[in-house]
Parts: structure tokens; C-alpha cells; sequence
């Protein structure tokens, strides 16, 4: 009900002009139009492609939820896009930097050694997406080469297939430009941090174009033995074949080599406090590295007025290495004694996926349609390895609190270790229409069905071999009310699937399991509130119904019984207040809990129902301005508040609530140079955002600056 009565409240306060904005109905049939936007590079008018750069905070367009260049207002469904410009003002350099100003989101540890966002609720690794296509590897990404980072919000397996159950994160990487441009940066940071970029594109004739984006970084950090070393180059070559194709071929070469920190334990149900730079084990034995080789290809063809045929192709091969000693206890208050355990896990992957699409416009029975017709091919290879870390002749080492220092004396293959080669195969269908049913009605309906096929070939002492195959079908059905130009309600249904073998990991445990199932009902708004300023709301309820868990009755399998949910009110805000004045922010009230308890009943289940899902806090905000005092001077400021959450589903290790502030000053000289200066927890508060157990807690940074100079050429 207070769902209801905050968006009715919204709808109240929303605008009812109308001229000054960006019309809200779909666009009309393109006609010779789009072979010269999409084929000849030429420049919309009056808007940004949705795969284009983002002049300001505000983003207008999205190719991610329907994988059609559409107005945001037509999208029924919470999108929150990242641009460029966000990401240099606050010198973002990790997803992590991204998702903390996303409103229902926050961003689990992943073990010190990935990137794990948590959407609604739902903690994920492999739902990341590169320009639509799937990068599912565990490793940390760097923004350098993204135009955009686009935050889909609930689950859309019509769009992308297996997983996503609380959403998508897909990068938007950076196209060549009309014009050229030569834009080199240089950064300075606290505890030695290093960085430099370039971004150079330019034409070769006017039938092609190329861009360069590149970048290294060398930094340590405020934990013990930490450090950090990695770089990218991402060169990308676009031209036209003929008058109405357009070709885009890109490869990239990325590392990423750091301490794996697991962070600190827990005592007395609160994270250990004086902890704040000690590290738990030992950080030489914990290396992580990520070697991540790419290739993209993309050809669009006009094949009529109103039809446009495309193909891409990504095929990328990651070699990823973790090893860690981390703590595996929490702290005993009686002895301050607890216990260090090891392990070191490689994995080599190769993906290949493919999407072929038709997208048609017209008319049918009165009503405009835009079609979309695709079919998607992947392969996935995946080479495993784990090993067990010893200490002696034990597997864990007991340490006191205060010198928790303990190194591995041997690494081997334990009963419970892996050692196996997964490959799975991919092949789905989807036929999607947005359609225009009057000036002020539009509705979006989509089906896609996939097969996902999985078998483990299995090389340790067990040798027990394993394959799955799963069939599904994922529906999406929205509808959206636009009573003038700067007005847009919708409702929205959606759904995805979740395999046991979604992140290829089948085992005997899993085998057998069905796909867990994600459902999402959805009400929102999004008002135009000025030219440059946009304000959306949405409020939802999200089931994640047959959760894997324990079986009570025999750890060693799995068994589906539980449903997790997660109801919601996100609001978000972005763009211009005022001509010298721009924010970026949003709000988030999430009740995230289990509903059915897992594994078994009430009185013996793994985890019970009313556990609240961790992670999750109940209210998140953030904040950030920055306001140009003149030509030359500009501040920002950042405000960002957590709730308490707990740090897993024991629920008994609570991580404090926060508020964090962040702050920026820059300084602008020459034509389009930038001296500008970062400052990361400008109050030093002691805080601690996330954790991946009770006893693998994330320490927040201290006060953090940073000193960036970027120039164009």
C-alpha cells in the first residue's frame, strides 16, 4: 500500500507540460534516416543514439532492455545508466565505484577476487554484459573504455537468456567519433596510486574510422601488502561497406593483478574493531591476476527503409588465477583466538556467442509495431582447478586476533577439490514488439526461448561425469500510459531462469536440480521535470522462488524448496537542476527476506523463513552535485547513506549503518583541459560497506585523494 500511495504522490507532483520535451510516442519509421544514422555515422538530432556518448548526467536513450534504440520512457522497466561524464567527475575506477550510486544496489566482496553486484536482492557474478553480449568470467572490470555502464533492474531473460535474476550490468564500450580527438589523463592518488589513460579517435576518409582507448594503473593500499597493477588497450576499427552496412571490429587485451583481501572477522556479532588495516593471513600467498583476450565484430545492413539486419560476435578467452589465505572464523570472545584457512583456484574460459537480429517497422491492423526477431548461439569452455592450502598437516590454522599472520606450507588437491572441464552450448530464439496502440498507450511484449546444455568432464581421483540440459522459456509483457510529452506510468511483468549450471559449475550436488525461478511485477513513473533534469520511481515486488540450499537431511546435496523476496521502492534522479548545476542520485526502501524456508522445514532448515537476505539494506541513498561556479572552477559533492545490513543469512553479524561524504574540485584551463581533485571519505569515517561472510568483512577506505590532469589535443 505505501508503494501505491508514494507513486501516487509522485504522479501529483510530476509536471504536466509538455512542448519543451522530447515527444514521447515512438519515433516514426526511420526511412532513409536510419541507414544515414546507424550505416553513415551521421549524428542524430536534437538526442543521443542510445549507443552514443552522454553529454551530461542525464541519459535519454537505452539499446539494453529491448535491444532497440529507445526512449527510456518507453523502456517498462528501472534502467539506470552511468555515463562517461559521471564516471570522470567522480574518477570511478572499479564497478564497485559505479554500483554504490545506483539505488537498489550494493556490491558483495566475491571472495577479493570479482566483481559481484547485488540487484534487488540477488547476488550475482555472471550477469555481465559487454555492448549485449555475455562476459561472464570472475574478474574485476575496469570502466576505460565504456561510453556508458547501464544498470538493468530486475530480471529480463526474454533479453539475455539464463540468470539475471535481479538484473544486468552491460558496458557500453566507446565507438569511433565523428570528429577527432586525442584525450590523455594522469592521475596521482593516496597509498601510490598511479594512473593513466588515453582516448584517441580519429577518421581514415569518410568511409572509416578508428578508436584507441587505453589504460595502466600501479597503486598499493591502506590494507597491509596490498597492491594493485593492471592495464588495457582496446583499439576499435569501424567502416562502411557500401552505402547501407556498417562494420565495427574491435580486440582487447586486459590485466588485472592484485592481493586478494578477504578482508576482517567478526567478534560479538560486529566487525572486529581496530582491524581497520591488518590483514588476515597472508598477503604474499594471495595473489589474484586475470588475463582477459578478446575480439568483437559487428555488421548492421539496411536492408529496406524500415528494416535493419545485424550480426555480432564476441569471442574472449580469460585466464584467471585466486589464491588467498583468509580468515574462516569468526573471533571467540573468551580466547580472541580464531582460525586462517587457504586455498588457491585457477580457471582458464573461452566464450563465443553470436546474435543475429531483424528489426522491422510499420503498420499493422492501425497500430505502429517495431519488431525484433533474434536468434543467439554460445559456446562456453571452461577449464577448472582448485587446490587446498595446508599448514602443516592441517587444513586450518588457529592465530590470535592480534597477530593473525599465518603462511601455507604446501598446496594440494584435497577430496573436496576440483579438477574438471565444463563446456556448455547455448541456442535460443526471441521475437519481441513494442507497440504504439494510440497517442497515449504503448505496450512491449516479448517471449525467447532457450536451450542451455551443460556437461563436466570430470580428471580427479572421483572421475564422476555430469550433464544437464534445460529448456525455458522467459516472457516479458509491459505497459506504458504517457497522458502528455514529459509523463510516462507503466506496469510490467517479467521473468528469468536460473539454472543449476548457470555459472557452469555442475556438480553431483546440482545435477539433478531444476532452474530456480525469478519473477518480477513492477508499477513506475518517469517524469521529465525540466529539458535537462529527469526524476523516475518504481516500485516492485521480485520472487526468486526454488533456492538451492542444503539438504538438512545430507550436506552433501542440494534440494529446491525455498522463496526469497524482495519488495521495493527505487527513486532516481538525474540530469540538470539548473544550467550550472547537475546531481545524480537516488533512494532505495527494500524488504528482502525469506518467505519459505530453505532446505526443509521450518524447525530444521538451512535457512529459515523471516531471514532477512544479507547485503540488503533497508534504506540506501545517494547523492551527488556539481555545481560550475564560473568558466573555470566547478565543486562537487557526494553524499552516500547505508542502513545496517547483515554480512550473511546467520543473521548475526550486523554491519553499522554509514554515511559517507565524497568531495571534488575542478579546475578548467585551455580549451578542454582539467585539473581536478578527488577526495574519497572526506570525513574519514570508519565504515564497512559489504562482506561475503561473518568473517570475510570489507573494511571502507579511509579518507582517499586524487589528483587527475586530463587534456585534449
Amino acid at each position: 500500500m505505501s508503494h501505491v500511495l508514494l507513486l501516487s504522490l509522485l504522479t501529483c507532483l510530476a509536471p504536466q507540460g509538455t512542448a519543451q520535451q522530447e515527444p514521447a510516442q515512438v519515433p516514426p519509421p526511420k526511412e532513409a534516416a536510419l541507414p544515414e544514422v546507424k550505416v553513415k555515422g551521421k549524428k542524430t538530432k536534437d538526442r543521443e543514439r542510445a549507443d552514443g556518448p552522454v553529454k551530461s548526467y542525464r541519459a535519454r536513450r537505452s539499446a539494453t532492455v529491448t535491444k532497440t534504440d529507445t526512449p527510456l520512457s518507453d523502456v517498462p522497466q528501472s534502467v539506470q545508466v552511468v555515463p562517461e561524464m559521471l564516471v570522470k567527475d567522480q574518477g570511478m575506477k572499479s564497478m564497485a565505484d559505479i554500483i554504490r550510486y545506483v539505488p537498489g544496489a550494493s556490491m558483495n566482496p566475491g571472495e577479493g577476487g570479482r566483481d559481484q553486484p547485488v540487484l534487488r536482492g540477488i547476488s550475482t557474478t555472471s550477469d555481465f554484459f559487454v555492448d549485449g553480449l555475455r562476459d561472464d568470467a570472475l574478474y574485476f572490470r575496469d570502466p576505460y573504455n565504456a561510453e556508458r555502464i547501464e544498470i538493468l533492474k530486475g530480471p529480463s531473460g526474454m533479453t539475455f537468456g539464463r540468470g539475471g535474476g535481479g538484473g544486468v550490468v552491460n558496458r557500453v564500450t566507446k565507438r569511433p567519433l565523428e570528429q577527432a580527438l586525442t584525450q590523455a589523463e594522469l592521475s596521482l592518488g593516496s597509498w601510490q596510486d598511479k594512473r593513466a589513460s588515453v582516448d584517441v579517435s580519429d577518421r581514415l576518409g569518410t568511409q572509416a574510422g578508428f578508436r584507441v582507448n587505453a589504460v595502466a594503473e600501479d597503486a598499493k593500499g591502506f590494507r597491509e601488502g596490498f597492491k594493485l597493477r593492471r592495464s588495457g588497450i582496446n583499439p576499435v576499427l569501424e567502416f562502411a561497406l557500401g552505402q547501407d552496412t556498417l562494420a565495427l571490429v574491435g580486440v582487447e587485451h586486459f590485466e588485472d593483478r592484485r592481493t586478494t583481501d578477504r578482508g576482517i572477522p567478526a567478534l560479538n556479532g560486529r566487525p572486529l574493531d581496530g582491524a581497520r588495516e591488518t590483514f588476515f593471513g597472508d598477503p604474499s600467498q594471495s595473489p589474484s591476476a586475470a588475463v582477459v583476450d578478446s575480439l568483437s565484430a559487428k555488421v548492421e545492413t539496411s536492408l529496406a527503409p524500415n528494416v535493419l539486419l545485424r550480426n555480432a560476435l564476441r569471442v574472449t578467452r580469460y585466464d584467471t588465477l585466486r589464491q588467498n589465505v583468509q580468515p574462516n572464523s569468526v573471533v571467540d570472545p573468551a580466547t580472541r583466538l580464531m582460525k586462517v584457512s587457504a586455498y588457491s583456484q585457477s580457471n582458464l574460459r573461452t566464450n563465443v556467442f553470436n546474435q543475429t537480429e531483424l528489426e522491422v517497422r510499420g503498420r499493422i491492423g492501425g497500430m505502429e509495431h517495431l519488431l525484433l526477431a533474434g536468434l543467439e548461439l554460445g559456446h562456453q569452455d571452461s577449464d577448472n582447478t582448485r587446490l587446498t592450502g595446508y599448514f602443516g598437516t592441517a587444513t586450518t590454522a588457529t592465530v590470535d586476533a592480534s597477530s593473525p599472520r599465518a603462511s601455507v606450507t604446501r598446496w594440494a588437491a584435497a577430496s573436496s577439490d576440483t579438477h574438471n572441464e565444463v563446456t556448455a552450448n547455448i541456442a535460443a530464439l526471441y521475437l519481441q514488439d513494442q507497440i504504439t496502440l494510440s497517442s497515449q498507450w504503448k505496450a512491449v511484449l516479448g517471449l525467447r526461448y532457450d536451450r542451455f546444455s551443460v556437461a563436466l568432464d570430470d580428471r580427479s581421483s572421483a572421475n564422476v561425469d555430469l550433464a544437464r540440459t534445460d529448456k525455458a522459456a522467459s516472457p516479458r509483457a509491459g505497459l506504458i500510459y504517457q497522458p502528455n510529452a514529459a509523463s510516462s506510468y507503466y506496469a510490467s511483468y517479467s521473468y528469468a531462469f536460473l539454472p543449476s549450471s548457470e555459472t557452469l559449475s555442475l556438480s553431483a550436488s546440482n545435477a539433478d536440480l531444476k532452474p530456480e525461478k525469478a519473477t518480477n511485477w513492477e508499477v513506475g513513473g518517469k517524469w521529465d521535470l525540466s529539458a535537462g533534469f529527469a526524476l523516475t520511481a518504481a516500485a516492485f515486488r521480485l520472487d526468486r522462488a526454488d533456492v538451492k540450499s542444503k539438504d538438512p537431511n545430507d550436506p552433501t546435496k542440494l534440494v529446491l524448496s525455498g522463496l526469497q523476496r524482495t519488495d521495493g521502492v527505487e527513486i532516481g534522479f538525474q540530469g540538470q537542476v539548473t544550467e550550472r548545476w547537475q546531481v545524480y542520485g537516488g533512494f532505495a526502501q527494500l524488504d528482502a527476506r525469506v518467505v519459505k524456508a530453505t532446505g526443509g522445514s521450518a524447525t530444521s532448515a538451512a535457512v529459515p523463513a523471516g531471514t532477512q537476505v544479507p547485503l540488503v539494506p533497508r534504506r540506501a541513498a545517494s547523492w551527488w552535485n556539481k555545481v560550475d561556479l564560473s568558466d573555470s572552477w566547478a565543486l562537487g559533492l557526494g553524499l552516500i547513506h547505508q542502513a545496517d545490513t547483515y554480512a550473511s543469512t546467520t543473521n548475526t553479524v550486523l554491519l553499522p549503518a554509514f554515511t559517507r561524504a565524497d568531495a571534488a574540485v575542478y579546475f578548467r584551463f585551455g580549451k578542454q583541459n582539467r585539473l581536478s581533485l578527488n577526495v574519497e571519505n572526506l570525513f574519514d569515517r570508519r565504515y564497512y560497506p559489504t562482506a561475503g561472510n561473518d568473517y570475510n568483512i570489507t573494511v571502507g577506505t579511509p579518507r582517499r585523494a586524487q589528483l587527475t590532469l586530463s587534456c585534449c589535443f
